[in-house]
C-alpha cells in the first residue's frame, strides 16, 4: 500500500461524508490518477469515469462542499484538487 492511498482514506474517513459506496470509489479513481499535485477539471472527471458533464460537475461540486477537493485558480475556470 503507498503511502497516498492511505492518505485518501483517513481524510475521507475525517470528513466522514455520507457518500455513496459509487461516490467514494470515483473518488478513489479521481485520487489514484491525480493525487494531491494535479490539476484537473470537469472533462478529466467525464473522461476517466465516464460520467456525462451533469454528473461530473454534480460530483465535482459535492466534493468541494465536503472538502475534500478545492477550486484551483490560475489554471482557468473550473480546475480542481484534492484538499491535503
Amino acid at each position: 500500500m503507498n503511502k497516498e492511498k492511505v492518505d485518501i482514506e483517513s481524510v475521507l474517513s475525517e470528513k466522514s461524508s455520507d457518500f455513496s459506496v459509487k461516490t467514494t470509489i470515483h473518488i478513489h479513481r479521481l485520487f489514484e490518477k491525480f493525487g494531491f499535485d494535479e490539476v484537473f477539471g470537469r472533462s478529466a472527471v467525464m473522461e476517466l469515469l465516464e460520467l456525462k458533464a451533469s454528473g461530473a460537475s454534480k460530483l465535482l461540486s459535492n466534493l468541494v462542499k465536503a472538502d475534500i477537493i478545492e477550486p484551483v485558480s490560475g489554471h482557468g475556470k473550473g480546475k480542481y484538487k484534492f484538499k491535503k
